[in-house]
């Protein structure tokens, strides 16, 4: 395969790539933390982007990238407010923003999951082989002697090896360099690598960010920005996937569905089951378990006096009340979210049908409705 059409590894389904993204919306704090950091003469060598999957950590890792290769805000903008976001906006025609946009830029490196020719996929983990591909970067003088940045997306790919190969460059960085660490999940990354780099913590969108930001993307949410928001957690990239799939169709199903308890729609809930037989309705699947999951933490957290803040669906609100009427159906609700979730997990280990795995966690939660009603 061609460099043109190989996967890649940090693109969203759907989405233009981070590298390809001029602005971002509803990190404007982490944007001012970096830009606070720069002008006051204190840049890290390490910075360590963390927040929920798919809320612009790539993307803000991209844009501040640039900022640097390109040079300061009254280098490049005179009379600009160095301490305003949109300093870090490079024109579109800028060179810095072409040469990234085609992986082209000699003072950058992105370090990501390769492609396995063996197998013809992409790789489970970022190897030792590619992080040391570094040393090979910054063998060469970066040009002008201008400023060099990393990004690692993300860092929670990096295995064993790869991660120690990289704690040595935090720990003897090159001059005028800068790491962006892309993770989603930091806890799990090295103490040693967490304690060598400023962290920069990304949240999940509002509504208004979110309307924004997936017309950005392409995305299109017309009236369903809020409840995108809600479902999606505030993650760009989540919301693109709801909106590929139906996803607030497959939901407004199930809560439709959790209405008819605790008499149950066999018929509707066979419907729904076969919607997700075959091969091309896999991704359609997996977005189900997720809303199956998310719909019954809702119902935990409403019996827990934690109603939703937004309602995603017409009703749901009173629906959620009468299903879950206190901490004990909160609790009730709490232990089926777990129990449903670990068969989903052993059902799709051993490949069990979806239509008939999804028909059981359906039949379930109306018995634990029909349950709670007698009790």
């Amino acid at each position: 395969m061609s460099d043109e059409v190989l996967p890649e590894a940090d693109r969203i389904d759907g989405a233009p790539h981070p590298r390809e993204t001029r602005l971002l919306r509803g990190q404007e704090a982490a944007e001012r933390d970096f830009l606070h950091a720069v002008n006051t003469g204190r840049l890290h060598h390490g910075w360590l982007v963390t927040g929920p999957r798919g809320v612009g950590k790539a993307t803000l890792a991209w844009r501040l990238a640039r900022f640097l290769i390109a040079g300061q805000p009254g280098d490049a903008r005179p009379g600009t407010d160095p301490a305003d976001p949109a300093v870090l906006d490079l024109p579109a025609d800028d060179p810095v923003m072409r040469r990234t946009a085609a992986l082209a830029e000699p003072r950058l490196f992105l370090l990501r999951r390769g492609w396995d020719d063996k197998a013809k996929r992409l790789k489970q983990v970022i190897t030792v082989d590619e992080a040391r591909q570094l040393r090979g970067f910054f063998a060469m003088s970066a040009a002008d002697g201008g400023h060099r940045a990393v990004i690692v997306d993300a860092a929670d790919d990096l295995n064993p090896s790869a991660a120690n190969a990289l704690l040595k460059l935090l720990e003897e960085p090159p001059a005028r360099t800068t790491l962006f660490l892309v993770s989603h999940a930091p806890a799990r990354l090295l103490p040693t690598i967490r304690s060598r780099c400023r962290e920069l913590r990304c949240l999940p969108l509002s509504a208004p960010d979110m309307a924004q930001a997936l017309m950005a993307a392409g995305g299109d949410p017309g009236s369903d920005a809020a409840a995108l928001a809600e479902l999606s957690g505030g993650s760009v990239g989540e919301a693109l996937r709801l909106i590929r799939l139906d996803g607030l169709g497959i939901y407004a199903e199930l809560v439709a569905l959790l209405a008819a308890a605790p008499r149950g729609d066999r018929p509707r809930a066979l419907r729904l089951a076969d919607s997700m037989a075959g091969r091309d309705a896999a991704d359609r699947f997996d977005l189900t378990l997720r809303l199956v999951d998310l719909l019954l933490a809702r119902l935990a957290r409403a019996g827990a006096g934690l109603p939703p803040a937004v309602e995603v669906v017409p009703g749901e609100a009173e629906l959620l009340t009468r299903l879950s009427r206190g901490p004990v159906a909160a609790r009730h609700w709490a232990d089926l979210q777990q129990t449903l979730g670990a068969r989903a997990r052993h059902g799709r280990a051993v490949n069990l049908d979806p239509s008939a795995l999804l028909l059981d966690m359906v039949i379930r939660t109306n018995e634990k409705a029909a349950d709670l009603a007698a009790g």
